[in-house]
C-alpha cells in the first residue's frame, strides 16, 4: 500500500478548526443588541457507538438529502505514538513489531442517515487496531490486514421505533469495547477483545419492549465470508444508572477459513458474555465476565480448548476540570491444555494465563482530544516462542501510548 499522505490529515485539521472557531463575521460595523441565536437541534444518535470519555461533535455537518431526509458527515482524524519493551522478533501480519512507532491512527470518515423508515451508515477511511499484547500493525496496512477501507457499513429499516432490521458490513453485539480506539475508555483494546469478533457480514435484527432490548444476528463470525454464526444479544435496563447484558455467538459448523483477521481457532468459537454497567454520579464501573470454548479441529488440534475472563473498566470524570477522564482496565484469562496434549493456541499457547492493568488519562475539548496511556500484560504458563520478546520466551509487556486528534 502506498506510504500515507499528510494533505488529507492538514484539511481533516483545518476543517475541525473552522468547526471549532464557528463562523467568521463578514461584518465590521458596530455590532447591534445580541439576538439569542437559536442552537441546531441535536442530531439522533450517530455511529460509531462511543462508549466514552471521548464524546462525538455534537453539531456535525449536515445535508438535505430530499427525500431521504438529513444526513450528516462526521469524522476523526487523529495521531498515535508508542514505545514498548520485549518487542517480537519473528514479524506479525503485515510488519515486523519495533520498539517505537509513530503513525496516523485514524483518518475516518463517517456517513449517517439515523431516522426515518430507511437509515444507512458508512465509515470509511485508513486505521489501526492498537491492541494489548500483540504487535501494532501500521494504518497504511490496517485496511489490506483487518476489514478493508470500507471498514463497516450498513442498511437499516426501521418500520417502528422498537423493530429494525440492518443488513451489511456490522458491528459486533459482543463484548464491552468497540473496535476502534476512539471509541472506548482506553486507546487499546484489551486481552479480552482479542478473543472476539469485531466486524461481521450478515443481518440483523432489533427488538425493544420496555426495559429489555434483543438483537439477533446472522453473519459470517470473524468476516470469514461463510455465513454460519449466530449471535443474540439481550440487554436489561435495571434503572436509570444500571444496565445487565448477556451475549452468547458462535459457529454453527466448522470452517477451515484462516487469516489474521479470521484466525482458525477463534472463528470456530462459541463464546458468551454477561456484562453490568453502572454510573454514579462522575463514576462509570463496568464489570464483564467472558466464555470461550473452540472444538477439536482435525490436523489443526487434537482436542477441545476454552478460555475464561473477566474484566473492570472503570472511568472517573473529574469534575473540577470539565474534560478530563481517569480510565482504567485490569483484566485476566486463562486457557486450557497444554502444549504436549494437543490443545488449540487461544493465548501465548495452550494453558497459558495472563493479566493486564491499563491507565489512559483522557481530556477533550470541543472537537479536540488527547490522551496517554500505560499498559502492563504479564503472562504465565507460556509456551516457549508463543510469549513476548524476540525469541517469544519473555513473560511480560510494557507500553507508553499517546493519541490526539480531532472528532469533527
Amino acid at each position: 500500500m502506498k506510504p500515507i499522505r499528510t494533505p488529507m490529515a492538514g484539511l481533516l485539521i483545518h476543517a475541525a478548526l473552522v468547526l471549532a472557531a464557528g463562523p467568521v463575521r463578514a461584518d465590521t460595523a458596530t455590532p447591534q443588541a445580541a439576538v439569542p441565536a437559536t442552537p441546531p437541534p441535536t442530531p439522533p444518535s450517530l455511529l460509531p457507538a462511543m462508549v466514552g470519555p471521548l464524546a462525538a461533535n455534537a453539531a456535525p455537518a449536515s445535508h438535505d438529502a430530499g427525500l431521504l431526509g438529513k444526513v450528516y458527515v462526521s469524522g476523526v482524524a487523529s495521531g498515535y505514538a508508542q514505545t514498548q519493551d520485549n518487542v517480537y522478533g519473528y514479524g506479525f501480519v503485515a510488519a515486523p513489531d519495533r520498539h517505537s512507532v509513530t503513525d496516523l491512527s485514524n483518518a475516518q470518515i463517517f456517513v449517517n442517515k439515523p431516522d426515518g423508515l430507511v437509515q444507512f451508515f458508512a465509515q470509511v477511511g485508513i486505521y489501526s487496531l492498537p491492541d494489548l499484547g500483540v504487535p501494532y500493525v501500521k494504518s497504511g496496512d490496517g485496511p489490506n490486514t483487518w476489514y478493508g477501507p470500507f471498514a463497516q457499513g450498513y442498511i437499516k429499516l426501521a418500520p417502528t421505533d422498537s423493530f429494525s432490521i440492518e443488513a451489511g458490513k456490522l458491528p459486533t453485539l459482543l463484548g464491552a469495547e468497540d473496535t476502534f480506539s476512539f471509541e472506548n475508555l482506553n486507546v487499546e483494546r484489551g486481552l479480552l477483545w482479542n478473543q472476539e469478533n469485531a466486524v461481521n457480514r450478515g443481518l440483523q435484527a432489533n427488538y425493544t419492549a420496555g426495559p429489555l432490548a434483543l438483537s439477533v444476528s446472522w453473519n459470517d463470525g470473524l468476516l470469514s465470508d461463510k455465513y454460519s454464526w449466530a449471535a443474540l444479544s439481550a440487554t436489561y435496563t435495571i434503572d436509570k444508572s444500571s444496565t445487565v447484558s448477556f451475549v452468547g455467538a458462535g459457529n454453527t459448523r466448522r470452517t477451515t477459513v484462516n487469516t489474521a483477521v479470521t484466525p482458525l481457532f477463534q472463528n470456530n468459537e462459541q463464546i458468551y458474555n454477561l456484562i453490568y454497567t453502572h454510573t454514579a454520579g462522575a463514576w462509570t464501573v463496568e464489570p464483564y465476565l467472558q466464555y470461550t470454548t473452540v472444538p477439536r479441529i482435525p490436523g489443526a488440534s487434537r482436542k477441545e480448548g476454552s478460555t475464561f475472563g473477566g474484566a473492570l473498566l472503570v472511568n472517573y470524570a473529574v469534575e473540577k476540570l470539565a474534560g478530563l477522564n481517569l480510565p482504567v482496565r485490569v483484566e485476566y484469562i486463562s486457557s486450557t491444555g497444554s502444549a504436549t496434549d494437543g490443545a488449540p493456541n487461544l493465548l501465548y499457547g495452550a494453558g497459558s494465563k495472563a493479566w493486564s492493568v491499563t491507565v489512559t488519562p483522557t481530556y477533550q475539548y470541543k472537537v479536540f482530544f488527547a490522551r496517554a496511556e500505560l499498559a502492563y500484560v504479564a503472562a504465565s504458563g507460556t509456551v516457549p516462542g508463543a510469549a513476548f520478546g524476540p525469541q517469544g520466551n519473555d513473560k511480560s509487556q510494557s507500553r507508553a501510548v499517546l493519541e490526539a486528534g480531532i472528532l469533527f
